[in-house]
């Protein structure tokens, strides 16, 4: 099924064309299916992969230092996140926080900035949980809609053989 809406997916209009009309995804699609704040500040930001930099941001919002990839020094271990987020004692304000962040780094790796691999994340993420208070404030759904459309356009390239992003919006 993935595949049949992949080969109707017009990048120029960012639609898919069926036998009915022309249909897509939508920002009120996205506020209904994940809950997601669609209005806000947008989800953008200076990033840098240096060692040193995931390195801080890492111990700053999970509380210690996260595995990251081999290959890539910007991509986090999901799985190392999940089990430093498991670990914790909620027993203070800011360890609630920690919990919280780890758990929303999780969900931006593995269901709203999917990438092929699903075991890792990418560390950008990490400066808009720095700040507690304003998490809620970014545009999260504005986000994925874009990291779909993006998805979607290198998918119809006829020299891509595989797929990622917020998939889950295509099978509601």
């Amino acid at each position: 099924m993935l595949a049949a809406l992949v080969e109707r997916w017009r990048p120029e209009t960012h639609t898919f064309v069926l036998p009915i009309g022309e249909v897509t995804v939508t920002l009120e699609d996205v506020a209904h299916i994940f809950g997601l704040p669609i209005d806000g500040e947008a989800v953008n930001g200076w990033t840098d992969s240096s060692g040193e930099f995931v390195q801080s941001q890492g111990i700053a919002i999970f509380g210690r230092e996260p595995s990251v990839s081999g290959n890539a020094k910007s991509y986090i271990k999901l799985g190392c996140v999940r089990r430093i987020r498991d670990a914790k004692l909620l027993d203070t304000d800011e360890s609630i926080r920690r919990y919280v962040r780890c758990h929303i780094f999780c969900l931006l790796g593995s269901t709203l900035f999917t990438d092929k691999s699903t075991a890792y994340a990418h560390a950008k993420y990490l400066p808009l949980l720095r700040d507690f208070e304003r998490i809620h404030t970014y545009s999260w759904g504005s986000a994925c809609l874009a990291h779909l459309y993006r998805a979607l356009c290198r998918a119809s390239r006829y020299d891509t053989k595989e797929m990622d992003g917020p998939l889950n919006l295509l099978f509601v």
